[in-house]
């Protein structure tokens, strides 16, 4: 006959028992046990009032169900905060905006006239261009430009941001004016010239502006959020750089702006009005503004007849 089988456990010597319990009691109190049990991934079994406890492991499925459950309580306190912080911005335009409304024109236009504070605004602002920074240097300085002047590079704007500059003649004519360019052109800026800019102008996207109020624009400048003033000056930027030759090119082989040139070009291959906006990444309006100086240059009044008249003066191939 066989005796059936019974569990039992062997006892342990009492001192063994203490010691046994004094390391289950630290083990248990360790990070890594309180982040199991407190995640539901394990949980300690007692075996008996003489018995430490033993650390059994939950299924896998219910582990896994622990832990994005308590994923999904982070995140929706996480969407609670975010929509918190919203609502809070959105209380603080309301009241800039009454602020504004009850003080006339508010912040819309305001007068800076500490050094480090222009200094501060003109690195803010090129880092807070999203599309477009557009910049006039009409290289008035405070300081005699000297082998050792510095000029902050441009930031990596990874291609989102388009960055165009036209600089007065002269500042291409002084050799470390040049190779500031050249550098800024190396960094990804389109760069034109003119001989004659009236002022330093810095503007980011359509939203901000800074002008000098000086010169030099260190004394004092004023930063613009009309909207208003800032398209007008947006405008302002787009007709200069029609007009103004690229750096580094010699002048056209005829009096049109190499937009101007660009138009000519695309009208006689035929192309609509919207298609050479299109091409050229400008408005219809502007593409039309080019044909009429170039009617009036040419003297003609159809695109077949400016084709011709500009094919003879050897403006076009």
């Amino acid at each position: 006959t066989h005796r059936p089988r019974t569990h039992f456990r062997r006892r342990l010597p009492l001192n063994l028992q203490k010691q046994d319990h004094a390391k289950i009691d630290s083990y248990t109190t360790s990070v890594d046990v309180t982040e199991l049990t407190a995640r539901g991934m394990a949980h300690l079994r007692p075996d008996g009032p003489l018995l430490p406890p033993r650390l059994v492991p939950a299924p896998p499925e219910l582990a896994l169900q622990g832990v994005l459950s308590e994923l999904s309580r982070r995140l929706i306190s996480d969407q609670e905060r975010l929509l918190t912080g919203h609502k809070r911005l959105g209380e603080f335009h309301q009241t800039s905006a009454a602020s504004s409304s009850s003080s006339g024109m508010g912040r819309l236009v305001q007068i800076v006239t500490d050094r480090d504070e222009i200094s501060r605004l003109s690195y803010a602002l090129i880092n807070a261009a999203r599309h477009d920074w557009l910049t006039l240097d009409n290289y008035v300085l405070e300081a005699p430009v000297e082998d050792s002047t510095g000029y902050a590079p441009l930031p990596v704007f990874e291609g989102q941001v388009q960055c165009r500059a036209i600089y007065e003649t002269r500042c291409a004519e002084h050799p470390i004016g040049a190779r500031t360019i050249e550098a800024a052109v190396a960094a990804g800026e389109q760069a034109r010239l003119l001989p004659r800019i009236g002022m330093k102008m810095k503007l980011a996207d359509e939203a901000v502006a800074l002008l000098p109020l000086t010169p030099t624009g260190m004394g004092g400048a004023l930063l613009v959020r009309s909207p208003v003033i800032v398209a007008a000056l947006r405008e302002y930027f787009e007709l200069l750089w029609e007009k103004a030759i690229p750096f580094g090119s010699t002048k056209a082989a005829g009096p049109l702006t190499p937009a101007q040139a660009q138009v000519l070009q695309l009208l006689t291959q035929g192309l609509s009005d919207e298609a050479i906006a299109r091409r050229m990444d400008i408005s219809v309006n502007t593409m039309r503004r080019h044909w009429t100086a170039i009617r009036d240059e040419l003297g003609v009044e159809t695109r077949f007849a400016a084709g011709a008249a500009a094919a003879r003066r050897g403006w076009i191939d």
